[in-house]
């Protein structure tokens, strides 16, 4: 039996860094991309993981926020030394940062959880709502055969084709689909106000894709926790593995709260709870209690 306190779920590859906001730019209504230089966190983040932010010397909110990995940024020598984490202004912190103009100091940790597994696949279907599309870009890059992440950097075939599909309530919440367009990622958007892409919910365009795609493929989905149940039911029903990348909210991001704990099933059948922030963020989507 696995102990839940064994070593490959702490976060001791993290590191605690003071760093400042370089760009703060509108993507679409109310979601930001922050930029900063950290070059010792962006050498060891992959896709998948997440940072803890919060702003320095300000105790209101005391505790910091999770963001996901959204890129690293390359140097002129093509060294990862800065990072862009995309966030939804939702609450006290985002809504101060969406505020912050460069030079503001931040407090930075990470790189957390565990990342997208490097398992080669033909086609890597990316499923988002909402924010959900954050983790997907240094993904998809990554599975395009474009960039490399971690140190080492991490060593994966690159995939046939990347497909986003990705939705939201209506066009002006859609973000950052120019930078996945530029990469080559076969992009697929809906709307649940028909204002861009299909009319409809996620799991539509998803289910055209599933019709036009020959195995091996594989979903992974991030976004809200009713679409990811719908999405693992479309998933389990066509018998693509799926992956999903929890939005548990969370405290410490170090596994030391149990704020973030998750119901996720084991081998005699039962469940029991797995904390988001270390043991995750990336579960098997037919593991996960919904």
């Amino acid at each position: 039996m696995s102990n839940p306190l064994h070593a490959s779920f702490y976060a001791d590859r993290a590191l605690q860094r003071s760093v400042v906001v370089e760009e703060n730019v509108q993507l679409a209504r109310d979601t930001y991309r922050v930029r900063f230089n950290c070059p010792d966190i962006a050498r060891r983040i992959v896709p998948g993981q997440f940072l803890m932010l919060r702003l320095s010397d300000i105790n209101d909110p005391l505790i910091g926020r999770p963001l996901a990995l959204y890129d690293t940024v390359l140097s002129d020598s093509q060294e990862p030394t800065g990072i862009d984490v995309v966030y939804l202004v939702k609450g006290k912190l985002t809504s101060r940062l969406a505020r912050c103009l460069p030079g503001q100091p931040l407090d930075a940790w990470g790189p957390l959880g565990n990342g997208f597994p490097t398992d080669p696949i033909d086609h890597l279907i990316m499923v988002a709502g909402g924010i959900g599309q954050t983790p997907f870009l240094a993904l998809g890059q990554e599975h395009l055969g474009q960039r490399r992440y971690g140190d080492p950097p991490r060593e994966m075939p690159p995939s046939e084709k990347v497909t986003l599909c990705y939705g939201a309530r209506s066009a002006d919440l859609l973000a950052g689909v120019e930078d996945f367009q530029r990469t080559g990622v076969d992009v697929r958007l809906c709307t649940e106000d028909g204002s861009r892409g299909h009319r409809g919910m996620v799991t539509d365009v998803l289910k055209q894709v599933l019709s036009e795609s020959e195995p091996p493929c594989r979903i992974v989905c991030c976004g809200p926790e009713p679409m990811m149940q719908a999405v693992a039911q479309v998933a389990a029903a066509n018998g693509t593995p799926c992956q999903v990348s929890l939005e548990t909210p969370m405290a410490c991001g170090i596994g030391i709260c149990f704020t973030c704990a998750a119901k996720v099933k084991d081998d005699s059948g039962g469940w029991d709870y797995k904390r988001t922030c270390v043991e995750g963020p990336v579960f098997d989507a037919q593991e996960i209690q919904w």
